[in-house]
């Protein structure tokens, strides 16, 4: 199973830009489908972005196309999260999470989460 650790949120005004980061373990980190999700307050997680085993698909919520880019480097076993023009309505604790095939990129059902990291944006 791959463990993942988030880091890279902060407190950032409207208009703002965040990188976040996600570091995996586990050498079979390259076979599978990652992805990024985020629960806001009182709200599920909801799935955000997610990018296959090669880094050449993504795929990303509505909310957030044209304004985050998700990517990966295999080499280095990390994921990354560019998030541009951020809203408030973003601010929450953003996860990253394996996901063994495509089909599954935007079940939050299962897998296994880390601890997150929190984005609060502030308009």
């Amino acid at each position: 199973q791959v463990r993942t650790v988030e880091s890279g949120g902060g407190l950032v005004q409207a208009g703002d830009s965040l990188t976040l980061s996600c570091a995996a373990s586990g050498r079979t980190f390259s076979g599978y489908v990652m992805a990024w999700f985020r629960r806001a307050p009182g709200k599920e997680r909801e799935f955000v972005a997610a990018i296959s085993t090669g880094g050449g698909t993504t795929d990303y919520t509505d909310s957030v196309k044209g304004r985050f880019t998700i990517s990966r480097d295999n080499a280095k076993n990390m994921m990354y999260l560019q998030m541009d023009s951020l809203k408030s309505e973003d601010t929450a604790v953003y996860y990253c999470t394996a996901r063994p095939s495509w089909v599954t990129r935007r079940l939050s059902s299962t897998g296994y989460w880390g601890q997150g990291t929190q984005v609060t944006v502030s308009s």
